[in-house]
């Protein structure tokens, strides 16, 4: 959706502090990629694979590196990070409405919660005994904020969050739609068969600029809090167990799974799907490819990868039952050695004689 915004390619380049190649004047009315950009639009090149989209782009002007803006004879805003500055200038063309302070007729808040003067909250939400709203928060329509729950300044709510109580909530957390963050953890003791409930009694506390995307989910702890680290960043549908510990700045994708008590370092990376097992730890700044299933703790940082690569169907059939005869490879390959080893050792006895 193109905003109402509009400004001059000269007042983007003094935004960014970027060098300015072309015509200051020229105007900028929203931004796209190079192969859908038209006039009036504002491309980036960030990614190697798309440069051959570049010559015959349409857009206005392009936020280019140095090296890339040598051979290309449009306007452009030369930067050293394109993506990095298009994100930046993103927000100035962000369409979302804006809420205004005040709190919707229909929404129920109870009498002790307290709400700053400054903050929105939307129709139909709920804001139960001894909350706390912090200024400029924004609570969407349907949404629970419940009991002795807090959310710091800034923070924004999309419809139908839901927050149980005890719940910490830092400054300028955005949590989309459906999040439920203070579930009951999946917490039982077997006792001869039949299952029974642990109460879960810890929070869940969550730093400062933390972003949680729809239908994330975030389990209370049994005992001591969950925590959720500064900066940390989750997308959509993903699963975090009770008393899970999430480092400052790590950022996980869709359906990551990370089972209870597990301990996730500072800058770390989880891509799509990946799982983790119960009580095991990872260092800072370990990156965790797609798909991955995490069985023990990671000490070294790195990137790291398990299960087996796409092929053809066919192919993957044959390797398939090539795994399921590694056992009786290795056990037939250590008789060789062995045998091995045995004739060896009679022809060195021979020559010695």
């Amino acid at each position: 959706m193109m905003s109402a915004m509009v400004f001059t390619l000269g007042q983007l380049a003094e935004r960014l502090g970027g060098r300015l190649q072309g015509d200051a004047e020229v105007r900028i009315e929203g931004l796209a990629t190079l192969q859908e950009a038209g006039p009036g639009h504002l491309s980036f090149l960030a990614n190697p694979q798309y440069r051959k989209f570049l010559a015959d782009t349409r857009a206005a002007a392009v936020l280019l590196t140095a090296a890339d803006a040598e051979g290309f004879h449009g306007s452009a805003l030369v930067v050293d990070n394109p993506y990095l500055a298009y994100a930046e200038l993103s927000h100035l063309f962000d369409a979302k409405p804006q809420a205004r302070p005040g709190i919707h007729p229909t929404a129920l808040i109870a009498a002790d919660a307290q709400v700053d003067a400054s903050a929105s909250v939307g129709a139909y939400a709920v804001i139960e005994a001894g909350a706390r709203i912090g200024a400029g928060v924004t609570i969407g329509a349907h949404c629970v904020v419940g009991a002795r729950s807090q959310i710091g300044e800034g923070g924004w709510l999309a419809p139908r969050v839901t927050l149980y109580h005890d719940v910490t909530i830092g400054a300028r957390v955005v949590i989309q739609s459906g999040a439920v963050i203070g579930g009951e953890g999946f917490g039982f003791a077997n006792e001869k068969g039949v299952w029974q409930k642990i109460a879960q009694i810890g929070g869940v506390l969550i730093g400062d600029d933390v972003e949680i995307g729809a239908n994330t989910t975030i389990d209370r702890g049994a005992l001591a809090d969950t925590v959720i680290g500064n900066g940390v960043k989750l997308d959509n549908q993903i699963m975090i167990a009770h008393n899970v510990q999430i480092g400052d700045h790590t950022a996980m994708a869709a359906c990551v799974g990370i089972s209870g008590s597990a301990k996730i370092g500072r800058h770390c990376m989880l891509a799509g799907g990946v799982g983790l097992v119960g009580h095991i730890e990872l260092c800072d700044h370990v990156f965790v490819t797609g798909m991955t299933m995490v069985t023990r703790s990671i000490s070294e940082p790195g990137a790291y990868s398990s299960g087996t690569a796409m092929q053809p169907a066919a192919e993957w059939r044959k390797s398939a039952a090539r795994i399921r005869q590694l056992d009786d490879m290795a056990k037939r390959l250590q008789h060789l050695e062995k045998r091995l080893a045995a004739v060896t050792s009679e022809a060195d006895s021979s020559s010695d004689a």
